[in-house]
């Protein structure tokens, strides 16, 4: 039986041929996702008679744009998005079809991005803060209180990027990637730089917090050296940054979460690739969606301070609270992330006081038949690198960034305001009397 079968096109489109320009209208996306269509097999075409382009069967596109309205409806009603930027199964998770935790232990952070953005893999890749966004971002993040938090930060230095972008409602990918190349070393250069852990005159001046924020350090350009005295009073570590460089690359993105979906329901609305991650950090603000590395920093730190992990875990568990840092609903098993970056944290003596303390908590817990996760993981970089609590989550929001443009280029490509779901109405029902 036919994939249309069930869908009785209208008489009247019987035997019609639409152009491409015809059949994007009524799909309601451009004219170069047609083609995406055809090459898919969603969609078929044919030569028109003079030769000169493709022509569509009306009563085909007709039913692939209601099989379009209907595709945000999963079984059973969940939301279900078409992507082809993550896969999550059997434990492991991959980047377009490449094992995730190969790519992001091989190439550094912005290479990862640009592969997921582009599907290719630029060698040394890195990315640029525009001097007028910087001081913008560096302006308005100064003006915030004192007691403001990363997330707090960064949506604002966001807000700032955008405003000094004339080209942020250019929605073309070539547009998009370069407001991307720009947006993510605009943040990391809007953070304040942490407090120094020396005395001021012993810090490098190139830590110093005039620097442009991708020239730092070593001279590599590497986000991640950028990010460092971000994060950090303590001088950077080759083998930390590194660490450091690991970890955002694992975070890049992770299928659709809560923060990931609320920029999808942006890009679908047209809003600009800012608007669209302003979205995401607005999710992940969330204390059930960004705090997690929070929470798993201060328990490592409890668990280092008190000599183990029994008491600490008994206290969680006594309150009614979830111990942080176990357990995902996506693995069975360990969380992949989070066994490359303990891997790799292994080679820094100073991390093993605090990779002890990580795994004397999956130890006590490992007959719940809970496994460490990410966020356990980075607190074991934070805790160890003398970094605060609030760290991981900065690591994580710039991290996700290069995750959230990718999937607003993949949502502009789609029909716009698709992610329209109808509400179930369970109020009293109408008429009744005017109050």
């Amino acid at each position: 039986m036919s994939d249309l079968a069930g869908e009785r096109p209208s008489d009247i489109s019987a035997g019609i041929r639409l152009t491409t320009r015809e059949a994007a209208q009524l799909l309601g996306v451009k004219p170069a996702t047609v083609y995406a269509y055809v090459s898919r097999g969603q969609l078929g075409s044919r030569r028109d008679a003079a030769g000169r382009g493709s022509t569509f069967d009306a009563r085909e596109v007709e039913a692939l744009a209601r099989r379009s309205r209907r595709e945000a409806a999963g079984p059973a009603g969940e939301l279900a998005v078409r992507t082809a930027l993550t896969l999550i199964e059997a434990d492991r998770y991959f980047y377009r079809g490449v094992d995730a935790v190969e790519l992001a232990s091989r190439y550094a952070y912005e290479e990862v991005a640009e592969w997921l953005w582009t599907g290719s893999l630029p060698h040394g890749a890195r990315f640029t803060a525009p001097p007028e966004a910087l001081a913008a971002a560096r302006r308005a993040v100064a003006a915030l209180p004192d007691h403001g938090g990363p997330l707090d930060r960064l949506r604002v230095a966001v807000a700032a990027a955008a405003v000094v972008d004339p080209l942020r409602f250019d929605l073309s990918e070539e547009a998009v990637l370069g407001s991307a190349r720009c947006l993510i070393p605009t943040l990391v250069g809007a953070l304040p730089e942490a407090a120094p852990a020396v005395a001021p005159a012993s810090v490098p001046a190139s830590v110093s917090g005039d620097g442009d924020g991708d020239r730092d350090g070593d001279g590599d350009g590497r986000l991640a050296r950028a990010l460092w005295p971000r994060l950090t009073g303590r001088e950077p570590d080759p083998a930390a940054v590194d660490a450091l460089d690991l970890a955002l690359a694992l975070l890049v993105d992770h299928d659709l979460a809560a923060s990931t979906l609320a920029v999808r329901v942006a890009a679908s609305a047209r809003a600009h690739p800012y608007a669209a991650v302003s979205a995401g950090l607005g999710v992940l603000e969330g204390p059930l969606h960004g705090a997690a590395g929070r929470l798993a920093h201060r328990m490592l730190a409890e668990v280092l301070e008190r000599g183990g992990a029994a008491p600490v875990v008994a206290e969680h568990l006594r309150a009614g609270r979830r111990v942080p840092g176990l357990g995902h609903r996506l693995y069975r098993g360990e969380d992949p992330r989070a066994r490359a970056l303990f891997g790799r944290l292994e080679a820094l003596p100073q991390a093993a006081a605090a990779l002890g303390a990580a795994r004397d908590v999956a130890a006590v817990t490992a007959r719940h038949g809970l496994h460490a996760n990410v966020d356990l993981a980075l607190a074991v970089l934070t805790v160890s690198c003398g970094m605060t609590a609030e760290a991981g989550e900065t690591v994580f929001a710039v991290a996700r960034t290069a995750g959230w443009i990718a999937h607003a280029l993949e949502e502009y490509r789609e029909r716009p305001l698709r992610m329209r779901p109808s509400g179930h109405y369970t109020g009293p029902r109408p008429p009744r009397p005017l109050p």
